[in-house]
């Protein structure tokens, strides 16, 4: 799996591409603890190159979510391929993460629940 991350707006965006499974799961973890254990910023996940995603991938979703849960900043997914969508409808994640259709919808958002 390949992560691209960049800052827009005060928000964090990380792109993922390829799969986020029980083998790169680990990697990702590791990337993302300075954002989840003391988030600066909003954090956006940009699923539009995610071609997988494993019980090991929700859960790190699962975490980062319970992270920004009770704190000043936004957490969001954005522009999921379909078969990464259903995954989260079955789940039941869908009810609980919130989901945009694009990079622009999570940062409009945002700016919306700043004002």
């Amino acid at each position: 799996m390949k992560t691209v991350i960049k800052t827009e707006d005060n928000t964090t965006i990380v792109s993922l591409a390829g799969r986020l499974d029980s083998n790169s799961a680990p990697l990702f973890e590791d990337e993302l603890q300075s954002f989840v254990v003391s988030p600066k910023g909003n954090l956006v996940f940009d699923f539009n190159d995610l071609e997988y995603i494993s019980s090991a991938g929700l859960r790190i979703i699962l975490n980062t979510a319970k992270a920004f849960k009770d704190g000043p900043y936004c957490f969001a997914t954005c522009a999921m391929q379909d078969h990464v969508l259903e995954v989260f409808e079955i789940s039941g994640f869908n009810t609980f993460i919130t989901i945009h259709n694009s990079i622009n919808n999570s940062l409009s958002a945002f700016k919306t629940k700043k004002d």
